[in-house]
């Protein structure tokens, strides 16, 4: 789930990347334009007449050309740029949604915050966002750097240890958008991916109070109990938390609401039954270097299988 497919970079699906893939169009076709002008001038260097050389090789062409021209151009842009990209650092209305996102080795820890900056939710590797609304991201990092990059959404921005970067991001519309760690961070740095799914505001709405409002339930099936027991029985709880239970953990991610996601690994596998048992057993054969236990649950069987 990591290809490069997921990450179409020239297809802003908000403003906030519109102004980088504007920004990042006019630079590219600068670029162009400055190699076909070196390629003329060293083919005249080259093959041209004598003639030719000694009109375009004169003092007040290269004073034009190697200082005059560089100078302009490259201020001309610099204005441009910050100019376009003013947005990106413009400040947010105090009611704006707020979500800190912190970056471990190799998962993303999610908190949606309150008015007030305190932890109303968590999650782990997908962020769930209205459309048409914009989202502020608090980010850090509790180890090494990172840096949260969701292209179709924003620009990147690193997440550096003991400080708190800003980025704001919005989508146009509903949509899943995918996302990567896009610093070296060692390890399964390339299987450190994300999702942000962007709802119609009124569903998000709704999702939200129910995914606050909803309490633990007893298993109601015999398979969900095993699942239950194993999690107990195998020292899940001392990693991973699950709201509104006895298991506390804060190593891992949170995982209250796993069955709902749409990845496991951050990123890397579809969220189903047959990859969920085969995280469970062996995470390590499938993200080599994750902090899981290895083969945690070598016994775990499907029920009604041998």
């Amino acid at each position: 789930m990591s290809d490069a497919s997921r990450f179409p970079i020239f297809d802003p699906a908000g403003p906030y990347a519109g102004s980088i893939t504007t920004l990042s169009w006019v630079l590219v076709t600068m670029g162009v334009a400055v190699l076909v002008v070196v390629v003329a001038a060293l083919w005249v260097a080259l093959f041209g007449s004598e003639r030719l050389k000694a009109k375009i090789g004169g003092t007040k062409t290269i004073w034009i050309g190697g200082i005059g021209f560089p100078v302009v151009v490259l201020t001309l842009l610099l204005v441009y740029g910050l100019s376009l990209t003013r947005n990106l650092t413009a400040p947010v209305s105090a009611d704006t949604m707020r979500v800190r996102i912190t970056g471990e080795m190799w998962w993303w820890r999610v908190a949606y915050l309150d008015g007030q900056g305190r932890t109303y939710m968590l999650d782990a590797n997908e962020l769930h966002i209205p459309a048409r609304r914009p989202v502020v991201l608090e980010l850090e990092s509790n180890d090494v750097i990172h840096s949260f990059w969701v292209p179709r959404l924003s620009g990147k921005l690193d997440m550096v240890p003991g400080r708190r970067n800003i980025l704001p991001i919005q989508a146009d519309a509903p949509g899943v958008y995918g996302g990567q760690c896009a610093e070296y961070c060692g390890g399964p740095h390339a299987l450190m991916g994300f999702v942000v799914v962007a709802h119609d505001p009124a569903t998000f709405e709704a999702m939200l109070a129910a995914r606050r409002g909803a309490r633990p339930q007893a298993p109601g099936q015999v398979e969900a109990g095993q699942g239950a027991a194993l999690f107990r029985s195998t020292g899940c709880a001392a990693c991973h938390r699950i709201a509104g239970t006895a298991a506390n953990g804060a190593a891992g991610p949170d995982l209250t609401h796993v069955g709902s996601r749409r990845s496991l690994g951050a990123g890397i596998l579809p969220n189903n039954r047959g990859t969920m048992m085969g995280w469970i057993g062996d995470s390590q054969s499938i993200k080599p270097g994750n902090r899981m236990r290895p083969r945690l649950a070598t016994g775990l069987r499907l029920p009604g299988r041998t």
